[in-house]
C-alpha cells in the first residue's frame, strides 16, 4: 500500500467514522474534503506554516478544491491520505491529495487544492514567505523542512 502513496511526503491515517456514511451505505462526498483538510493541515504543520503565520499574520487560505472519487469507502476502514505540493509561485502553490483505503488497498479519491498566501491582518493576498518556499522545497526533496 505504501507504493500508492509514493511521492507524498506527508501521510496521515484517519479512521472512517460510522457517521460519515450516508443513506446509500458509503462515506458521503463531504467527508473526503475533511480527509484532505486533515492532510493539508499536517503538511502546513510540517512546514511550520501555521506557527509562522501566528507571528506574521500571513498564512495559507484555500482558494479552490476538487476531488475525483475513485471508489466508495465504508465503515469499518482506515484511510491513509497523502499530501504534496508543487507549482509554487510567489503567491501560493498547488496541493495534491490521495486517499487510500487500507481495507481494499486501493485509491479511494484524489484531489487538489490551490493554496494562496493571505495577509489576515490586511485582509488580502500576500507574497508567499521565502521561508515557506524553502521549507516546501526541502520537504518535497525528502528532507526536514
Amino acid at each position: 500500500m505504501s507504493d500508492l502513496l509514493e511521492g507524498f511526503p506527508v501521510v496521515v491515517d484517519i479512521p472512517v467514522a460510522w457517521g460519515e456514511m450516508d443513506v446509500f451505505g458509503h462515506v458521503n462526498n463531504t467527508a473526503y474534503f475533511r480527509y484532505f483538510e486533515t492532510a493539508r493541515i499536517a503538511y502546513f504543520e510540517a512546514l511550520g506554516y501555521l506557527k509562522a503565520s501566528e507571528a506574521s499574520g500571513i498564512g495559507p487560505i484555500l482558494a479552490h478544491a476538487d476531488c475525483r472519487f475513485r471508489m466508495p469507502l465504508e465503515y469499518p476502514d482506515r484511510v491513509r491520505v497523502g499530501a504534496r505540493a508543487e507549482q509554487v509561485t510567489d503567491s501560493g502553490f498547488l496541493m495534491h491529495y490521495r486517499a487510500v483505503s487500507e481495507r481494499y488497498c486501493k485509491v479511494a479519491a484524489e484531489g487538489t487544492g490551490r493554496i494562496v498566501s493571505f495577509d489576515y491582518r490586511r485582509g488580502g493576498k500576500s507574497p508567499l514567505p521565502a521561508e515557506i518556499v524553502e521549507a516546501i522545497a526541502r520537504l518535497e526533496a525528502g528532507g526536514d523542512p
